[in-house]
């Protein structure tokens, strides 16, 4: 693999951050207002379900977040594609046009099937617009700061979803679940339309560029010219990184299903108020934003298997926690150290999949990659409803918590380090 990040063709093409920077800027501020379109639901929803339709059964309350995580996850797969055949840019504009009648569906939406219809939208929304910021991102860096640029991109999407959670639940608690403190997303999806139409450019060709400079492992089984299939399974199976980073993917948004679904109802069940829930459901995404500019730098020095393990593990810790609390400040705590371990793990497996996946066929790595990992909003949703139903809140948070801690272990055990520098 090559080691250095800049370079000139003569198309005047340049790799790096400083030489991309209003662009990679613009992305970032673009992220951010992916994140804010998601974090419109993460307070309101669980509550509106619960006080306005009247879900009683938790399978039931959740089925908008599986109806989110299977649309995205497989919006995810076809984006990456799309992205390498089509351009970039067409399939963010695609992706910011889908989520128009979203804020309007979730504010004014009749019945309990207006809104798994809006997170349907949403989830195609959330898998093109996010999954091409990231490999628009990748496409700009080139290989030495891959880190450092999905910490960027993940911190400006998650500190959105924090901050727009937090105004979310002080809007409802003024003015009511509905259907004020929709309107702020809104106004994110007419602007993040405006910026990606007028102001985006496109990044496809700076992948070319570095594919036409990329020297590939002698094995035969990373070069440039594996079919889609082929990317799936190294991605899925095969590789031991790849598959790694997959599994532990698909387990860390698992426990963000957890979060965003369960938790507040566990808030809610001890008598917190619909602000003091805000205030949680913020914490987490805060602290995981914020984190993730250091982070993912930090994984450029000292590699990516170490971060990732030790993010899974204190996640693990941090559902249990929740788990044992029945006070504010505990669950405080305890979303604050579940940020912390999202933090370590999430730009860090986007990182390894930039690391090992040829420049040809990356954006398509990416798209299985979060194929797997935005699966675990079903799953976790699934599972963690069930699990509810049939015991209780906290047997289902006990549970998760043991698979995080299996899924670290698993990562300790099969994944090799994949920095090009160590």
């Amino acid at each position: 693999m090559t080691t250095h990040t800049t370079g000139e063709a003569s198309s005047g093409i340049r790799l790096g951050l400083r030489a991309n920077l209003a662009q990679f800027t613009l992305l970032v501020a673009v992220n951010a207002l992916v994140g804010g379109v998601l974090g419109q639901e993460r307070t309101v929803l669980p509550l509106l379900a619960d006080d306005v339709f009247h879900l009683s059964a938790y399978t039931s309350a959740l089925t908008y977040i599986v109806a989110f995580g299977a649309t995205k996850a497989v919006t995810n797969f076809f984006a990456g594609t799309w992205s390498d055949r089509y351009g970039r840019k067409p399939v963010l504009i695609a992706g910011w046009l889908i989520a128009l009648p979203i804020p309007a569906m979730l504010a004014w939406g009749p019945s309990w099937g207006w809104i798994i219809a809006a997170n349907i939208l949403l989830g195609m929304n959330q898998g093109m617009t996010w999954s091409t910021t990231v490999i628009m991102k990748i496409d700009l860096v080139g290989p030495e700061r891959r880190g450092l640029a999905m910490g960027f991109n993940e911190a400006a999407g998650y500190v959105a979803v924090a901050a727009t959670a937090m105004a979310t639940g002080a809007i409802a608690d003024h003015a009511g679940l509905r259907p004020e403190p929709f309107l702020l997303g809104a106004a994110y999806v007419v602007l993040a339309l405006g910026l990606s139409t007028l102001v985006v450019r496109e990044t496809r060709d700076h992948a070319r560029f570095e594919a036409a400079r990329h020297n590939s492992p002698t094995d035969g089984v990373h070069d440039g010219d594996l079919t889609t299939g082929q990317i799936a399974r190294l991605t899925s199976l095969s590789d031991k990184a790849l598959s790694a980073a997959s599994q532990a993917g698909l387990v860390n948004n698992l426990n963000d299903a957890l979060a965003w679904g369960i938790f507040p109802l566990l808030f809610a069940a001890h008598d917190l108020s619909i602000a003091q829930i805000g205030v949680l459901a913020a914490l987490y995404p805060a602290v995981w934003g914020a984190g993730q500019m250091l982070t993912g730098w930090w994984s450029d020095h000292i590699g990516r298997k170490h971060l990732i393990t030790t993010g899974m593990m204190l996640q693990a810790a941090a559902i249990a926690l929740v788990a044992a609390g029945t006070t504010f400040g505990v669950w405080a705590a305890a979303q604050i150290l579940l940020g912390i371990g999202t933090a370590l793990v999430y730009p860090t497996l986007l990182a390894v999949i930039g690391d090992v996946a040829h420049p040809a066929w990356r954006a398509r790595a990416v798209g299985v990659y979060r194929l797997w990992r935005d699966g675990g909003f079903a799953v976790g949703a699934l599972l963690a409803g069930a699990l509810a139903d049939a015991y209780s809140l906290t047997t289902a948070i006990w549970a998760i918590a043991a698979l995080t801690a299996a899924s670290g272990l698993l990562v300790a055990v099969r994944m090799y380090e994949t920095h090009p520098r160590t």
